[in-house]
């Protein structure tokens, strides 16, 4: 029997003492990485106040339970501003389910054990950049674990955003006017390939002739037909103080264009809520913006785990709430012991329409959570929310090598001065036979390329 010695407000004390001094270090009881190093779990760095929401809360809610506007006001201070507007006014639900406590679930298998190989290893070069101790690119996993500054926390998901070497995601996404009604649905692929950092396929850990790049993207839609063809391709260089190189090819045109940079911050396609800049929440590189500071710690709800629809053949989810029912996803969320809400400005970028985001990191894993910016004048303006799972549920499973594929599943993003929402998914295959896979190298010749983006729009 576990004898409870902290309670709510010891874990409170503790964040707020750590944020008043400016200190940064995951873990309430014990480091956390050291924790994790030697158990594979999260449980000894955290009390149980903190792993549980039946004991953060009292008793008043337990797994099972679902938050709506009836009792939301219990988890105010675990959401989001823009999330709580959803469950209070708007009709959303959330699914309360266990704490995860077993890292290897929460991200994917060679990115953990990479991390914790490569720890201590990663520092600033002069010019701002993450180098290893010799002076070389990254050389995969998490490079700032333990975070010790909120640039070390950015740095880490720039380097790596979807934590594989190559990934397809296969995307369908639907686009909602200010009723609640459907105005635009598409389907597209996004694509993103690592040539260093590399951690599954060869070579590793770079890739010859490209270590002077971060990443290749390219997102290309293939429905509805009046917009099928349009593509973009995002090529981004190591070093964090250049604009990626953005390309597009426009079917009206029958041309690759390329943008400016200030095209990040405008959407893609009619309806859409998205900005590239939005991506993972660091959809630019990290020295592009600045003033990065830690405001707040503690915990948070979010869906990290077991949000794999394997009971629909083509990984479907179904949705509620808003004025017509199909608004939000359902959605399952959990406890997560810390998080590290961050704030940045995009000092790069004299004409963004926005001033600051603030996003919400998961101390254990420090992926991006939820992400709120602001506009210029400083008022709340958009948000989004992810849900992250590996792909396993009882017998079911897709696999990634040896262990099975862990990602993304879905996501929220909500203009609230508009009330226009976008709903993203992962799904196994959309029009054309485009399906979602992972580390397959083949993808740069068919997708990476300004002669991809031509035999794409034709």
């Amino acid at each position: 029997m576990r004898i409870r010695r902290y309670d709510h407000g010891f874990s409170r004390r503790h964040f707020l003492s750590q944020l008043g001094r400016g200190v940064l270090a995951t873990g309430v009881l014990a480091p956390l990485w050291s924790s994790i190093a030697r158990t594979g779990s999260i449980e000894s760095a955290y009390p149980d106040e903190l792993l549980s929401i039946d004991a953060y809360t009292g008793g008043k809610l337990s797994a099972g339970d679902r938050i709506d506007a009836g009792n939301v006001a219990l988890v105010k201070d675990l959401l989001d501003p823009i999330q709580y507007t959803q469950v209070a006014q708007m009709g959303r639900v959330l699914t309360l389910r266990p704490t995860t406590t077993n890292i290897m679930e929460l991200s994917p298998w060679e990115y953990i054990e990479a991390t914790l190989r490569n720890q201590g290893q990663a520092i600033f070069a002069p010019d701002g950049n993450v180098v290893t101790r010799e002076g070389k690119p990254w050389i995969g996993g998490n490079p700032f674990p333990d975070p010790k500054s909120a640039l070390e926390v950015f740095a880490g998901i720039t380097l790596s955003w979807g934590r594989h070497d190559v990934s397809l995601a296969a995307v369908k996404e639907w686009d909602l006017d200010e009723n609640g009604e459907v105005a635009y649905q598409y389907q597209s692929c996004w694509v993103e390939m690592s040539p260093v950092g590399r951690l599954v396929i060869e070579p590793r850990p770079y890739w010859p002739g490209h270590e002077d790049k971060l990443r290749y993207q390219s997102v290309f839609f293939v429905s509805p037909n009046d917009i099928k063809g349009t593509s973009y391709l995002n090529i981004w260089h190591y070093d964090q103080n250049r604009y990626p190189d953005l390309y597009g090819y426009l079917p009206a045109f029958k041309r690759v264009r390329r943008f400016p940079t200030n095209q990040r911050f405008e959407p893609l396609i009619p309806g859409s809520t998205l900005y590239l800049s939005d991506a993972w929440a660091a959809g630019d590189p990290f020295l592009t913006w600045g003033n990065y500071r830690t405001i707040h710690r503690g915990p948070v709800l979010a869906a990290v785990s077991n949000s794999w629809n394997a009971q629909d053949p083509n990984w479907e989810h179904t949705v509620h709430g808003g004025q017509n029912g199909q608004t939000f996803w359902d959605t399952e969320v959990e406890l997560i012991p810390e998080a590290i809400v961050v704030e940045a400005e995009p000092t790069g970028y004299p004409r963004a329409p926005i001033s600051k985001k603030r996003v919400w990191f998961d101390a254990r894993t420090l992926l991006p959570l939820s992400m709120v910016s602001f506009d210029r004048r400083g008022e709340i303006f958009r948000s989004f929310d992810g849900a992250y799972s590996l792909y396993e549920q009882g017998d079911m499973r897709v696999m990634d090598g040896d262990h099975p594929y862990w990602s993304w599943t879905r996501v929220h993003a909500h203009d609230i001065q508009t009330n226009r929402i976008t709903r993203l998914a992962q799904v196994k295959e959309i029009e054309g036979g485009y399906h979602s896979e992972v580390n397959n190298p083949d993808v740069y010749e068919r997708y990476l390329t300004e002669g991809a983006l031509r035999r794409l729009g034709t």
